[in-house]
């Protein structure tokens, strides 16, 4: 069989060899990925490292690479929203798995291992601020799995329908998808210092997430019904804006992904800690640890 390859315009190289948007170099590349919103906050995960080899900024995407504990790591920001997972675990994907030379697949798999640490707001009741909350499923409110083949194989599809049925799905939006993160990773990771969860990754932070400043909502008693839903006995605990695109894809292309995030603010009970960076940094600690 042929080996698949890649065109010029389908992934773009930079003239200094490095990935288009990422502008990492495939030998940059580490293993252990983690991958925060914010690209100030890749400084702050790097202070814990033991060495640093190696440093790249190109819009929001600030990666620094180095050890932490004799392990090779690298702390990447991906920017806000589902649509820039898109971009990163592509890039991240190319620079393993694709041969820049040639531009040919590699007949060799190499996996990743990826974990999100993020923010989050809370849709039930009982989990307080500064919480940690492993999305062990994601409801993609984004559709951007819907754009690959194969979605349907990773995705849940009983909950897909018993949700859509439930909270009266507007077919306007994106079909929602429901995706799993990496068992083994869940359970590397995860403790009982960690909620497990299902977290929806929502378009947008405001209207897509049921705030409603002067704008009015197209389905104003969403959140309500999302609250109430249950499947198999378990709620929806969460929002945020990148798990389920980052597990899905990650499903797609063969790597670890997961996500967990702090709650630093609660919808129900409509409290928010502006103070949630100390909560924040013991959960970099705490993965830093663990991964």
């Amino acid at each position: 069989m042929d080996k698949k390859v890649i065109g010029s315009s389908e992934m773009i190289i930079n003239p200094d060899g490095s990935i288009f948007h990422l502008h990492l170099l495939p030998e940059q590349l580490c293993d252990r990925i983690i991958l925060v919103g914010d690209p100030g906050r890749v400084d702050m995960v790097a202070s814990f490292f033991d060495t640093k080899t190696f440093e790249v900024s190109s819009r929001e995407f600030h990666t620094i690479g180095g050890t932490y504990k004799g392990k090779p790591i690298m702390c990447l920001s991906h920017g806000i929203g589902p649509d820039n997972i898109d971009i990163v675990l592509n890039e991240l994907d190319a620079l393993a798995n694709v041969d820049f030379n040639t531009r040919e697949v590699k007949e060799q798999h190499r996996t990743l291992t990826l974990v999100r640490i993020g923010t989050s707001g809370a849709l039930q009741p009982e989990l307080i601020l500064g919480t940690p909350v492993i999305a062990e499923r994601s409801i993609g409110f984004d559709g951007v799995l819907n754009y690959y083949a194969g979605r349907n194989e990773v995705s849940d599809l009983d909950f897909e329908r018993e949700f859509c049925s439930f909270v009266d799905w507007n077919p306007q939006l994106a079909s929602p998808y429901v995706v799993k993160s990496c068992h083994e990773l869940v359970e590397q990771i995860g403790r009982d210092d960690m909620v497990r969860g299902c977290t929806i990754s929502a378009v947008g932070f405001y209207g897509p997430q049921g705030r409603e400043l002067r704008l009015p909502l197209a389905s104003p008693g969403l959140n309500s019904r999302i609250e109430q839903f249950r499947y198999h006995g378990r709620p929806v605990t969460n929002y945020e804006m990148e798990s389920a695109p980052l597990q899905g894809l990650a499903l797609l292309m063969g790597h670890r992904a997961m996500t967990v995030c702090s709650i630093i603010a609660n919808r129900v009970n409509t409290t928010a800690s502006p103070n949630y960076k100390t909560a924040v940094k013991d959960l970099v600690k705490t993965v830093l640890e663990r991964i």
